[in-house]
């Protein structure tokens, strides 16, 4: 049934792009318009704004590789390693191509069977394609809580 694949990807839309049903927010409602200056905003040891929409992104793209039919090359050391953006428009163009990553993947998920969702991911120490579907929803979940905070208190040190 097919249901179970339109749940699940209607999950990884909420978190990102256009949900507000668990967290009352979403990815794109903290990000779209933020400033470059706000992203870039180093409060206390935190990782920035910038740093967590491109680890987020970095595993969607991983993810997104394998469901078109590619290598599982992503790495956990690399998942932080990126060049700042220099100006609003490299940001901007981040922010753009996370959101159609991000829509990709939940087009994927949505054409899932059951079986392919119960089919291994990869290798069998990663689990099933379901198990590694819903390990991204809560691991973009848990950054968005800190989004949201890092968020707020960036904006509170610009605005002293």
């Amino acid at each position: 049934m097919m249901e179970e694949s339109a749940q699940l990807a209607g999950r990884f839309r909420e978190v990102i792009l256009d949900g507000k049903w668990i967290a009352n927010t979403n990815y794109r409602e903290q990000l779209a318009g933020t400033d470059r200056q706000l992203a870039a905003r180093k409060v206390l040891s935190f990782n920035t704004l910038e740093a967590l929409t491109f680890h987020i992104r970095y595993y969607i793209s991983g993810l997104l590789k394998v469901f078109e039919g590619g290598e599982l090359e992503i790495r956990d050391r690399f998942s932080f390693d990126f060049e700042p953006c220099q100006c609003q428009e490299e940001w901007e163009r981040m922010l753009s191509g996370f959101w159609e990553d991000a829509e990709k993947l939940a087009a994927h998920v949505e054409s899932m069977t059951p079986e392919k969702l119960d089919s291994i991911f990869v290798e069998e120490r990663y689990g099933t394609y379901r198990r590694n579907i819903e390990a991204m929803i809560e691991h973009v979940y848990y950054h968005l809580g800190q989004v949201v905070l890092i968020k707020k208190a960036a904006y509170d040190l610009i605005c002293k």
